[in-house]
């Protein structure tokens, strides 16, 4: 496996990713992986890291900028609060990685996803009209300030994987949620993890001491893993099939 960092522009902010080409021969399919409020980090980087074990081209992308990584949850809050005001900035960012994922040689453009733990960039990509294969989030916001109020907008499959305690989705956002994406006749699933809050993918959210709020949870961790592999496996394999690349759904990560 070969591991580079990248440098490209989104929103007038320089951007740092880190992208992992696996090895051997041929384009493959490309996947952008998004983080969680505090950037680039272990997480995202594991993630980005076993998808390429995998067979698929991956970037971690950057969220604030020159690839940092803010540790506490009040500062990475603030620094995201221009985004959640205008969700044109979140996209422009995301369609910026995008862009820097599917000109990669290594990379077949016509086979794109886009996964993102917590904060809502995949989401906001498919909003945006992007056309990749499919999205999927991870304890990922559900609300924008901009949702779609119209159809043909969505060209992606949309999944969601969330914790049916998380106190940051609401039963209400998922409701309104739901008539967005029938309004935008999208290709759209919901799974809700019982006794499970957010960040459940990381297994670092135990360290801040926050259980009722942030907290791993290893079986919805394998199993929004499981849901996400599956969809590859319908998506993006050139045949259609389980045997390119995402078949090998005994593979998981921890982490």
């Amino acid at each position: 496996m070969q591991r580079e960092t990248i440098d490209y522009n989104g929103d007038g902010v320089a951007m740092r990713g880190e992208l992992f080409i696996p090895s051997g021969e041929g384009r493959r399919a490309g996947v952008l992986v998004f983080p969680e409020a505090f950037g680039i980090g272990d997480h995202v980087i594991n993630r980005a890291e076993r998808l390429a074990e995998l067979g698929y081209v991956a970037l971690a992308c950057d969220l604030h900028g020159n690839g940092r990584y803010i540790d506490d949850l009040t500062a990475a809050m603030k620094e995201l609060e221009p985004l959640f005001a205008d969700p044109g900035k979140t996209r422009a960012r995301a369609a910026a990685a995008l862009n820097a994922l599917t000109a990669r040689p290594e990379v077949d453009p016509a086979r794109i996803a886009a996964i993102g733990f917590c904060f809502p960039m995949p989401l906001e990509l498919a909003r945006s009209g992007a056309d990749i294969r499919t999205v999927v989030g991870f304890h990922t916001g559900l609300q924008s300030t901009r949702p779609l109020t119209s159809a043909d907008v969505i060209k992606s499959s949309i999944l969601v994987c969330i914790g049916g305690d998380d106190p940051y989705i609401p039963v209400a956002d998922r409701v309104a949620f739901e008539a967005e994406m029938r309004l935008a006749e999208a290709d759209w699933q919901i799974e809700v993890y019982g006794r499970t809050v957010h960040s459940f993918t990381n297994t670092g959210a135990d360290r801040r001491g926050m259980p009722d709020t942030l907290r791993y949870s290893p079986m919805s961790d394998r199993r929004s893993w499981a849901a996400m592999l599956a969809r590859f496996d319908e998506v993006l394999s050139p045949r259609g099939g389980r045997d390119d690349p995402g078949g090998r759904m005994s593979t998981y990560p921890t982490g």
